[in-house]
């Protein structure tokens, strides 16, 4: 192969209109380094709280369970909704623990790798959160009878507001096509 052969396919590839622009580094996408750090936490926190009420066991002080004792204090304190057990919140907490744990797992690969095919996935992830915990869980913490209202609304949206803004953040970084080829 010539010298001017080989300057002409490289010419060639990178002038292809066809060709999507490449991601950015991970280190050009400081956002993303935060989601990656903020969902590992959420993966643990999904494994510590959400399957001890998505598998819906009784939250007691003295249980031999440590998960099911830190979910107990925080849950007697702090959340009375949540250690009753309405059947419709064990299944908002067992999808988080047992289908969004594994999304998390993946949108962690792919922000780090740049991988621009997570955006939908990302957009149907963030809606459902946002939906599920935004409107039924906030309403009745709120707004629900005297015995399933939060004592202390000031923790518990410490503890729980990060699960609606966070995803909230995700819904605009992944806004548009391609979201890994710009900063944000």
């Amino acid at each position: 192969m010539t010298a001017s052969s080989t300057a002409v396919g490289a010419g060639a590839r990178s002038a292809s209109p066809a060709e999507k622009p490449a991601s950015l580094p991970l280190r050009q996408r400081p956002i993303d380094i935060f989601f990656i750090a903020i969902f590992s936490v959420f993966i643990v926190t999904c494994i510590i709280s959400d399957s001890v009420e998505g598998l819906g066991l009784d939250q007691v002080a003295n249980s031999t369970n440590i998960l099911v004792q830190w979910n107990y204090w925080y849950a007697s304190n702090f959340d009375p909704l949540y250690q009753s057990h309405p059947v419709w919140l064990r299944f908002i907490s067992g999808t988080s623990a047992f289908v969004y744990v594994g999304f998390y797992v993946i949108l962690i690969i792919s922000l780090a790798k740049g991988w621009n095919r997570i955006q939908l996935p990302s957009v149907i992830y963030a809606t459902m959160i946002i939906s599920l915990t935004g409107i039924p869980i906030m309403g009745v913490e709120f707004f629900g009878s005297a015995a399933e209202r939060t004592p202390n609304p000031a923790v518990f949206l410490a503890f729980n507001l990060p699960y609606i803004l966070v995803p909230l953040l995700l819904l605009i970084r992944m806004r548009s096509p391609l979201p890994f080829t710009r900063k944000f």
